[in-house]
């Protein structure tokens, strides 16, 4: 459980973070848009980009009660559901051609479903995994259906309890589900970095045996960089074109020159963490030439004692390591030596 594999993508520890590209609502109700978003998701380096697979009837219900309505503060204040996901749903007839495009570019598509004829949609589609969002990381039955299917499945961990996330593990595997990760997200939109609790990864891979993500709503790429860091296997990050342009989920997107700058430090990052060594690395081959050893600073004659006013510790490394200087003052020299001559044990009486 601590690997899973999508289209013969390798995701866990040791691999490169799986970054995939969060379509969502950016599209702005355009499938020219949509298309063009899966070619800068491809052209900015994304391992992967996913769609949401809904329609505002099979997300909510279409009601004038105030508990379908955001409140009065964030991206979306006084917006019923119903409009919302009416606004900002991928329509379902766009997911072949999208496909199609991702397929001929060979970058990964899949989706978030939100109800179980979702499912049965992208089985239809093809798609080779899937991802659980957050807000529906309670429903235990939509996910014990992914689990059907035999795909792996990305699941986010917003706002859940670890008694929750625990349930929803111990659902999907029951279910007979074997390819799972999870991911540490914060529900809000943007996330401000000190709510974003990046040490639970590591606890979340510890404790359930899986590997760890994180779902990135923060603005930038500095949080999704030290996720890597911590060990995050995927990262999942809102994309767009153009942040300026009017869009649901537009403000808290990143554009594709930013995203790409993102893959690129996240590589950067993967690269210096290496491994545990204690070893000289080659780029460190020319700098142990410039380490201190003993060398003689003035001219001594045969038979002269070695003393603090003809021995010192200086820079490069040719002669003795500093740690012999005390087995060499009070010892007799063997031959003349001139200064500046690196010590050697050859040159020491016996």
């Amino acid at each position: 459980m601590n690997e899973i594999v999508i289209n013969g993508r390798r995701i866990g520890p040791g691999q490169p973070a799986y970054v995939i590209a969060e379509v969502s609502a950016n599209h702005n109700g355009k499938l020219e848009r949509a298309l063009a978003i899966v070619r800068a998701a491809k052209a900015a380096g994304a391992d992967a980009v996913k769609l949401q697979t809904y329609t505002a009837d099979t997300i909510t219900l279409k009601s004038d009660s105030p508990l379908f309505r955001h409140g009065g503060g964030g991206l979306w204040a006084h917006r019923d559901l119903y409009s919302l996901y009416q606004e900002a749903y991928t329509p379902w007839e766009w997911h072949a051609p999208l496909k199609a495009l991702a397929d001929e570019l060979k970058l990964t598509l899949f989706s978030t479903p939100f109800d179980p004829t979702a499912v049965d949609f992208l089985e239809k589609l093809g798609v080779p995994a899937y991802k659980i969002a957050s807000f529906e990381l309670v429903d235990i039955p939509l996910i014990q259906k992914v689990a059907r299917t035999g795909q792996p499945l990305i699941l986010s961990t917003g706002m859940g309890t670890l008694e929750e996330i625990a349930e929803a593990v111990a659902a999907f595997r029951s279910a007979g589900g074997t390819q799972l990760a999870l991911l540490k997200c914060t529900s809000a939109y943007p996330s401000p970095p000190e709510a974003m609790n990046l040490r639970t990864l590591r606890d979340l891979h510890t404790r359930f045996a899986v590997p760890a993500g994180l779902s990135d709503h923060s603005m930038g790429h500095t949080v999704a960089v030290a996720a890597v860091a911590l060990g995050a296997c995927v990262i999942e990050k809102h994309f767009t074109l153009d942040r300026g342009d009017p869009g649901l989920d537009s403000a808290f997107s990143m554009e594709p020159a930013e995203f790409k700058a993102m893959i690129a430090a996240i590589r950067t990052t993967e690269a210096a963490l290496g491994n545990v060594s204690y070893e000289a690395t080659p780029a460190e081959a020319e700098s142990r030439r410039f380490r201190r050893s003993l060398f003689v600073t003035r001219a001594m004659k045969a038979g002269e004692l070695f003393s603090a006013d003809n021995v010192r510790s200086v820079r490069p490394g040719a002669g003795l390591p500093p740690k012999h200087q005390s087995e060499v003052l009070g010892k007799r020299a063997t031959r003349d030596i001139p200064a500046g001559t690196p010590l050697e044990w050859g040159m020491v009486e016996k």
